[in-house]
């Protein structure tokens, strides 16, 4: 199975030549491509000269595809200016010690690019498989295509509201959708939910040995070609984003989680009462041949996120510097001592008097033998553990996990969303999120390596024996809430520390319920602003877009929200 090396010409060069005229907001035509190009075909053969450059007629399916799943890695900018100044302190999972940069739009710039570069690749494997012969193995590739769609796309309307979709990515078919009119969030919404639907009842576990799908599957590094690996992902989405509109779209939500749960329809597990399922839905960078190189360069280069009181104070009882209090072994997975060796949490909110925390926690030395604890004098609060931002192999690029979809279901029963409310029901899918995550983080910590010494977590790091799944019950079990609306608030808040390594989730959950775990201070951030280049280039349609939703300022709600 060729990786994303192997396959790298390949998607490089359809990516130079839908790049040309791109149905993108916000992105000009590039001069520099087309010089390259033009340079380029001096040493091609002529066959490829006769090509025209505008097509995608040298890229397999295969191909295309691969870059689509290339797509999902975040980049630099969006880990360093989005997550790691953004979204991290909005939803508190950590504290932002300084605001120093102040840069965002180089972070909104690039999941803007991100997405509309993609999009063509996707509609032009639309083009082909209209045109092929029916077969289940070719629904079963459309399947794929629709899910990964659904995947980015849920990503960016939620992160901006109202984006351009129904006419985007058709540029090169259609000079006149290069400046693609916006959609509304909800009807983004209704699309995608229906999209998944029809994934869900056309994906054939068996069609999996005949072309055109054998080769296809060749550069799926999502699932390999796992088909009801595909299914549970298009399922555990529809059930996500029902409950996320909800409050917006009441009726078709509510029809939607009934149908995924009286028909037993697939999703992701992570628990089954005792037994461990352990699935997610993950971009592994070694299975898949590619290093996750921006992951330490976003914190080693930021340097300004540490362990803050408020998921401190969901992981410990109390604030001893030795760490007596911890109740919850992933506090050693998601964090680790200062450079004393000591527990020590990042106030929230924070005095000015309060001193900074600087240091070299995410150095790269840190790599090296007997420097693991070298964290510099100035150090004086928890950082993120080194191995959560430093391991660029066996660290996932997560998507969805299986305690999520725990979380998910236990409010809906807790609440009622779409199924008779049955709060006995609601307390077992909230312990079997709790098993789920905690096992899931150990078995991630288990495997994790720094990648330049091989040094183990295991080696340099201990987790207390006594410290697991049942040690997080213990504390945060339903009989120990005062009341219902505690109840509900317990579970919010193991969904938002499973979602630590996805903060744009957290943000979800947080706007949506406004009952994360927080300070006193209220949620106010509910969108991030168009870049500045959507603005220059498709002027009219997004101006149309930011009058329709009341602003573009992150104190603008976006649809979803209650």
């Amino acid at each position: 199975m060729q990786d994303f090396k192997q396959n790298e010409k390949a998607t490089m060069k359809t990516a130079k030549k839908y790049s040309i005229v791109r149905n993108i907001s916000g992105i000009t035509l590039s001069f520099t491509i087309l010089s390259m190009l033009f340079f380029a075909s001096c040493t091609k053969d002529f066959e490829d000269i006769n090509t025209n450059p505008h097509g995608f007629t040298t890229a397999s399916d295969g191909s295309l595809f691969n870059h689509i799943i290339q797509s999902l890695v975040p980049t630099g900018n969006e880990l360093f200016y989005i997550q790691n100044e953004i979204l991290y302190k909005q939803t508190q999972q950590a504290a932002l010690t300084k605001e120093a940069w102040g840069n965002y739009t180089l972070g909104t710039e690039d999941i803007w690019k991100n997405y509309y570069t993609t999009l063509p690749a996707f509609r032009e494997l639309e083009l082909r498989f209209a045109t092929y012969d029916t077969s289940p193995e070719l629904r079963n590739m459309q399947a794929m295509l629709r899910i990964s769609l659904a995947l980015k796309t849920f990503k960016l309307t939620d992160l901006f509201g109202d984006i351009p979709f129904s006419e985007a990515g058709y540029g090169f078919q259609n000079l006149d959708l290069l400046r693609p009119r916006y959609d509304s969030q909800q009807a983004i919404y209704l699309q995608l939910l229906n999209d998944l639907a029809w994934a869900d009842s056309n994906i054939n576990l068996s069609a999996v040995t005949k072309e055109p799908f054998s080769s296809f599957a060749a550069f799926d590094k999502l699932f390999n070609g796992n088909m009801l690996k595909w299914q549970k992902l298009a399922n555990s989405l529809r059930l996500r984003h029902a409950v996320r509109m909800s409050a917006g779209e009441p009726t078709q939500a509510a029809a939607i989680i009934r149908h995924i749960l009286e028909n037993n329809r697939p999703l992701i597990d992570g628990y089954d009462f005792i037994t461990p399922k352990l699935e997610s839905a993950c971009l592994w960078p070694a299975t898949a041949g590619f290093k996750h190189e921006a992951l330490n360069w976003s914190f080693r280069e930021h340097n300004n996120l540490r362990m803050g009181e408020v998921i401190w104070h969901q992981l410990s009882y109390h604030d001893s510097t030795n760490g007596s209090g911890i109740n919850d072994p992933r506090a050693f997975i998601f964090f680790e001592t200062n450079n004393a060796n000591k527990w020590k949490a990042y106030p929230q909110p924070a005095e000015t008097s309060t001193p900074p925390s600087g240091g070299i926690p995410y150095g790269t030395h840190r790599d090296q033998a007997g420097a693991f604890s070298i964290k510099g004098e100035t150090n004086i609060y928890s950082p993120f553990n080194y191995f959560v931002v430093r391991d660029e192999d066996q660290m996932p690029i997560i998507f969805m996990t299986g305690a999520e979809v725990h979380f998910l279901k236990s409010e809906i029963y807790f609440r009622g969303i779409g199924m008779p409310e049955d709060k006995a029901q609601a307390e077992i899918e909230y312990f079997n999120g709790i098993n789920s995550s905690v096992e899931w983080w150990m078995q991630r910590a288990a495997q994790s390596k720094l990648p330049s010494s091989g040094i183990a977590f295991s080696e340099v790091i201990s987790i207390p024996a006594w410290l697991n799944a049942a040690s997080v019950q213990g504390r945060w079990g339903f009989w120990n809430a005062a009341g219902e609306d505690e109840k509900l608030r317990f579970i919010y808040a193991q969904a938002w520390i499973d979602a630590f390594r996805q903060p744009d989730q957290a943000y979800a959950l947080a706007r949506r319920t406004q009952m994360t775990p927080r300070t006193n201070e209220p949620l106010q951030h509910f969108r991030l602003p168009y870049p500045p280049s959507e603005l220059a280039y498709n002027a009219q349609n997004v101006t149309e877009a930011i009058n329709r939703q009341g602003g573009d300022s992150p104190d603008n709600k976006i649809w979803w929200m209650p």
